[in-house]
């Protein structure tokens, strides 16, 4: 016989197996995710190598886009200078393994750790001032702003250590020690399969977070900082957090895109990419997490073609989309999706209410 204790627990829907369980929208989210990575995971098998690299690339730029998302579709708090980030995780993988003469098993691995404790370290900084001197919205879009003209700048000037103009050319592919085993990722299929899992494993990682109490903190400072912060929580301190994972996801992301390029250039620390990850993230969904992947490969694809034609068209057509895409799918595609199986739902409803 139940005592009244455990009947109470039973219907209280807190009980540990009731907070693992999956609801409708978060189990259509993983088969999303899981249909899409094996797609992706196959795709080699019939790819040719320039199409296996673009893919290689729109994935690294996703997971750039998918830092930005986490920031922005989280807190609402736009970030105009993301790229700086992505700029310090590229650059210090570069003058790491092209400057210093190190063994590529170690020069890549510190690349790597230099490159997203940069980045993170910026975004410290950078965040702590603004953040906890009560800066927000546009003001700190302005700032963000500021911070990738001022990066760029000190990317071009430096040129002893940077290329200056022309960049840095010769990065070595990246090359990692498992178990004592050394691997150089120079089969393009095996950075591949490295960047996928890399993706996932991250996109996996802040959906897991967002999904738990902490989720519904940021959920609470996007609708409402003020009343978050009246209800306990330290609403700049979750901000900075934020940020900063942000930034070393973004520096993660670009220190690995180097090493499969091969050079880097003061565009990658620039205005232009900073404006063109805001795009990937709008187009895809904001806040969806997948959405940026999504977003990154449809706009990164329709730039190639229209480069093709002529390099002088991209950025006019770039401003004529943001402007279509703010009138006819403001909230991204996947949400634009969602509403249209909304609207299909009902009426096949409504249809079947009207013969019954």
């Amino acid at each position: 016989m139940e005592t009244n204790n455990e009947k109470i627990t039973a219907g209280s829907g807190n009980s540990p197996l009731q907070k693992a369980m999956l609801n409708r929208g978060e189990r259509v989210w993983l088969l999303s995710l899981a249909g899409l990575v094996a797609v992706l995971f196959f795709y080699p098998f019939w790819a040719e190598i320039y199409s296996l690299g673009m893919v290689r690339d729109a994935l690294i730029f996703g997971l750039f886009a998918l830092s930005l998302d986490y920031l922005w579709g989280k807190t609402d708090t736009l970030s105009f200078g993301h790229a700086t980030f992505f700029g310090l995780g590229a650059y210090s993988m570069a003058i790491i393994t092209i400057k210093f003469g190190l063994d590529p098993s170690y020069a890549s691995p510190l690349g790597l750790i230099v490159g997203v404790g940069l980045a993170a370290f910026a975004a410290l900084v950078v965040g702590y001032f603004l953040i906890f001197s009560g800066v927000r919205g546009a003001y700190f879009t302005i700032v963000t702003l500021a911070l990738s003209q001022i990066a760029q700048l000190i990317a071009i000037g430096w040129s002893s250590v940077t290329g200056g103009d022309s960049g840095l050319i010769g990065v070595p592919p990246l090359t990692l020690t498992f178990f004592g085993f050394t691997y150089s990722f120079v089969n393009p299929n095996a950075l591949y399969y490295l960047v996928l899992a890399l993706c996932t494993v991250v996109l996996l990682a802040l959906w897991f977070a967002c999904r738990k109490n902490y989720g519904k903190i940021l959920a609470a400072i996007k609708d409402n900082e003020l009343r978050a912060s009246s209800l306990g929580h330290n609403t700049s301190l979750h901000l900075l957090i934020v940020f900063v994972v942000s930034a070393s996801v973004a520096g993660l992301a670009g220190a690995i895109y180097v090493t499969g390029t091969g050079f880097v250039a003061p565009d990658m620390i620039g205005l232009l990419l900073s404006t063109e990850v805001i795009m990937w993230v709008a187009v895809g969904g904001r806040g969806t997490l997948i959405g940026p992947f999504i977003g990154t490969y449809i706009v990164w694809r329709l730039q190639l073609e229209i480069s093709s034609i002529d390099t002088k068209l991209w950025p006019l057509f770039l401003g004529a989309f943001f402007i279509g895409m703010v009138f006819l799918f403001p909230d991204g595609l996947l949400t634009l999706a969602g509403k249209l199986k909304a609207v299909f739902k009902n009426r096949r409803t409504r249809d079947w209410a009207e013969r019954n």
